[in-house]
């Protein structure tokens, strides 16, 4: 139950910090502040010179800003699944260790520490790597998502059947954004042998997508376009570049365990 609720208040603080106060303050050139001026304007402006050069569409802005910054952001998520990877390798030995020094003495703990890190060492693997690609992404994504929130333009105009200021009145875009959701978490999570392993995983599976179509419906339509189309990059990215990468591990240490 601990393990649970540990998976759930990240997501909690995440939401809440998503829905802060500092979303109903307009982003404009004027605006200060470090975050503003650095992080919300830039892609503010960004999606606005787009969305002008597309006879002012700002859906088509929002789409094409979306699969722009998560193609800039592909080389760390690359990265980061190398990453996993490379830590995943390692388990075996670093679960054998456990259990050679399984005492809770604090001489025992010290000598757990010094040869997994030698194992770290031996097999070029730091741990902290997959850390950094994840730190540098947040900021980028939540500036984004504060700057379609907080573009007064957007709210103006409309995009296919939805106005971009408020939330989808047929709610298809909210249904969309939450099977997509619970498609890219369930590619990226494997089969059901792993969820069966991992009931945390499977718990997570469902909340997600359920507490994106909540908050979509409420939200205004740009930002359900905006999970829509990063989730379909996402998956994308997943099937056709994460689980490749992935399974060719897989095989290669099978084809030495053979």
């Amino acid at each position: 139950m601990r393990k649970r609720i540990g998976i759930l208040i990240p997501s909690i603080l995440m939401v809440i910090f998503l829905a802060g106060c500092s979303l109903n303050e307009p982003i404009t050139k004027e605006s200060t502040g470090f975050w503003d001026e650095y992080f919300v304007y830039p892609l503010s402006w960004l999606i606005t010179e787009v969305s002008d050069f597309f006879n002012g569409n700002y859906g088509l802005g929002i789409v094409i800003v979306t699969i722009l910054i998560r193609t800039v952001l592909l080389p760390l998520m690359i990265k980061q699944t190398k990453s996993s990877i490379s830590m995943q390798r390692v388990q075996p030995e670093i679960k054998a260790l456990r259990e050679k020094y399984s005492s809770k003495d604090q001489k025992t703990q010290q000598k757990l520490q010094q040869e997994t890190m030698q194992l770290f060492q031996k097999h070029g693997v730091n741990p902290l790597a997959g850390c950094m690609p994840l730190i540098i992404q947040m900021p980028i994504l939540l500036g984004f998502y504060h700057a379609i929130m907080r573009t007064e333009e957007i709210a103006n105009h409309n995009f296919l059947w939805f106005d971009l200021g408020n939330p989808d009145p047929i709610y298809l875009l909210p249904l969309i954004a939450g099977l997509t959701t619970y498609l890219q978490q369930r590619i990226m999570m494997g089969g059901t042998d792993s969820m069966e392993a991992n009931p945390q995983m499977k718990m997570l599976l469902y909340i997600m997508p359920i507490m994106i179509v909540v908050f979509a419906i409420t939200f205004p339509a740009a930002l359900s376009l905006y999970w829509v189309v990063g989730n379909i990059f996402m998956i994308a990215q997943t099937y056709f570049i994460t689980l490749p990468m992935k399974n060719k591990e897989s095989n290669a240490t099978g084809g030495a365990k053979k």
